[in-house]
């Protein structure tokens, strides 16, 4: 049975049970959640930042450098999972791509990529898995979305043009350090309503 929906779009109770979510969140989770995302926004243009110094390893297999780079690439879509705009939650597309990137990546060969770069790839890696409790069944689609990131492309470049060409690589890793200084971090608001909306996102746009 379909649970009550308000004028807005959202279930009349953000504990309700959506068919499509088939389970509630629990009161410990939903408190998990608000505490982790709002860090995972301020951090985002930082984490970015950190991430892309993978590119710059030769060393590091060509599947590893794919997934970050698309993962990075992400960030200048102009058309990405949820809008940039979108109170509160309009980051944290980008925060999970991100993480999910880290963790395709990280199941790579990583070759003699520093300590420090280890360190971020295996932090976000670690992260996603969070990510896997929050969407659950819609967890795979978004892995497969990620790993399709590769054949797609942003601002004209694709992920083929970033590991082959320098000149675009480093453009890349220019709009990236951009995007690190001039990102302000959105509000997020501690309501369930917010967690609601992010999985109705996830749900909607990642494709079947």
């Amino acid at each position: 049975m379909a649970c009550p929906i308000h004028p807005g779009g959202l279930p009349a109770s953000p504990l309700q049970v959506i068919p499509e979510f088939k389970e509630p969140m629990s009161e410990s989770d939903v408190a998990k959640y608000l505490d982790t995302f709002p860090n995972w926004l301020r951090n985002l243009g930082h984490d970015a930042e950190e991430l892309s110094e993978l590119l710059t390893e030769s060393t590091v297999a060509q599947d590893a450098r794919e997934a970050v780079a698309g993962g990075l690439n992400y960030l200048f879509k102009s058309l990405d999972l949820i809008p940039d705009g979108i109170d509160d939650i309009g980051y944290l597309d980008d925060a999970f791509v991100l993480r999910v990137a880290a963790d395709l990546a990280s199941n790579e060969d990583t070759g003699e990529a520093n300590a420090d770069m280890l360190k971020t790839i295996n932090r976000l890696s670690e992260e996603s898995e969070m990510i896997k409790e929050f969407l659950g069944k819609d967890y795979g689609r978004l892995e497969a979305y990620v790993r399709g990131l590769r054949n797609g492309a942003a601002r004209g470049r694709s992920v083929d043009d970033i590991l082959r060409d320098e000149d675009v690589r480093k453009a890349l890793l220019s709009d990236v350090v951009g995007f690190a200084k001039s990102y302000e971090s959105p509000s997020f608001s501690r309501e369930e309503k917010n967690l609601i909306k992010l999985k109705a996102f996830f749900d909607a746009k990642l494709p079947q």
